[in-house]
C-alpha cells in the first residue's frame, strides 16, 4: 500500500512540475532578460539619452534636488545663489526648474525591469511572490524527477548539491 502511495506523490509532483513549468515560461525569460539588464544598468547598455525637464520645490540644496529628481549618483559641479550646476543639467533654485540629461531604457525594457522590483506597497506583489513560490516549487519538485534508487536520481542530488555549494560561495563574497 505504502508503494502505491509512493507513487502517487511521484506522478501528481511530475505532473505538477510540468504543468507549473510551462506556465511559467514567459515569465522566467521576461525575469531572466531584467535580471541581465540589471545587472549592467551602470553599463548604459541598450540606453539612450533623453532631455529631461522638471519642476521640483525651488531653493533645495544638492542633496535634497538629488533625492527629488530620484539621481541616486548626482555630481554637483558648481553651485552659485541661483543655480546647482550637475553632472547633464542644471537646477533653477529660484523657479525650481530642472533641465537634465539621462540614460533611459526603451519604455518596454523600463517595464521589464520594473517588474524586478515591484515593492511591497503594489499590488503586482502578489503576481511576483506567487511567481517565486512557483519558482521554489520547481527546484524541490525536481527531485521527484527519477525514482531515489536510479542513478539518474543520485546525479540530480550531487548536482543540486554544487548548486547549492556555489550558492553559499556568492553570498559569502
Amino acid at each position: 500500500m505504502e508503494a502505491g502511495k509512493n507513487r502517487s506523490l511521484h506522478r501528481w509532483m511530475r505532473i505538477l512540475h510540468r504543468d507549473i513549468g510551462f506556465f511559467v515560461v514567459g515569465l522566467t525569460v521576461i525575469y531572466g532578460v531584467s535580471g541581465i539588464m540589471l545587472t549592467y544598468r551602470e553599463t548604459g547598455l541598450l540606453k539612450s539619452e533623453t532631455h529631461i525637464e522638471k519642476t521640483v520645490a525651488p531653493g533645495l540644496d544638492s542633496n535634497q534636488l538629488g533625492r527629488a529628481l530620484h539621481l541616486k549618483k548626482m555630481e554637483v559641479i558648481g553651485e552659485d545663489e541661483q543655480a546647482i550646476r550637475f553632472t547633464g543639467g542644471i537646477y533653477d533654485k529660484t523657479t525650481g526648474t530642472a533641465s537634465y540629461t539621462s540614460q533611459e531604457l526603451p519604455l518596454v525594457l523600463r517595464k521589464l525591469n520594473d517588474l524586478h522590483k515591484v515593492p511591497s506597497h503594489d499590488p503586482r506583489q502578489w503576481f511576483t511572490v506567487l511567481y517565486a513560490l512557483c519558482l521554489v516549487f520547481l527546484a524541490i519538485s525536481s527531485f521527484w524527477m527519477y525514482k531515489p534508487e536510479s542513478r539518474y536520481f543520485k546525479r540530480s542530488v550531487a548536482i543540486a548539491a554544487a548548486g547549492v555549494i556555489v550558492a553559499a560561495v556568492l553570498v559569502l563574497l
